[in-house]
């Protein structure tokens, strides 16, 4: 199983995949988080990134993602490279050779929640906080959801605290882990 959250800088994604790994642990699967692999890029990014910078991230991500989902039963990614290349969108346009790179791969997930933009980012040593462009990637994700005709799971804005049971709910897991009945009487 391989689930990614979609969605602009700073809108909580890596805090929903910290939350969704430890309920998936406690329904004893083993669960590997593939991390925002931008803040790994030695070259620029945010609002500086190249067409390299970008080509590094998205061959990163995919590997990251190879590997995890040879060694784990739940591998969830803090982005996808949807959300990746639309930075690469952003800054130069719609580059072909990647365009079909990025439909292919975004056939290897089972399930895409798109995280909304529910407040301004936060300075974290690496992140863009303008707004303004934070907006403008979440727009350029939109765009390229809809071109790709990605199917695709909106989390809702003001249920932030539901999203984990949303997400289960959508996998059909449970939102509780079994309990074991330890006062069974001896037949």
């Amino acid at each position: 199983m391989k689930i990614a959250f979609i969605g602009s800088h700073g809108v909580g994604k890596t805090t929903l995949c910290f939350d969704l790994a430890s309920r998936l642990k406690r329904l004893d699967l083993g669960v590997e988080i593939v991390r925002e692999v931008a803040r790994l890029c030695p070259l620029p990014i945010n609002r500086e990134t190249t067409l390299e910078a970008q080509a590094w991230i998205l061959h990163t991500q995919i590997a990251h993602e190879l590997a995890a989902s040879s060694q784990y039963q739940a591998v969830i990614c803090d982005r996808s490279v949807l959300d990746n290349y639309a930075y690469l969108v952003h800054r130069v346009g719609p580059r072909p050779e990647y365009h079909a790179l990025v439909g292919h791969w975004m056939s290897t997930y089972d399930a895409l929640f798109k995280v909304p933009v529910i407040q301004h980012p936060s300075f974290d040593g690496t992140r863009d906080i303008g707004s303004d462009f934070q907006e403008a990637i979440d727009r350029t994700i939109d765009r390229l959801l809809e071109e790709f005709a990605i199917p695709i799971h909106h989390l809702e804005a003001g249920e932030r605290e539901g999203w984990v049971d949303s997400v289960l709910s959508v996998m059909q897991l449970p939102l509780r882990p079994p309990q074991i009945d330890i006062f069974t009487t001896a037949q």
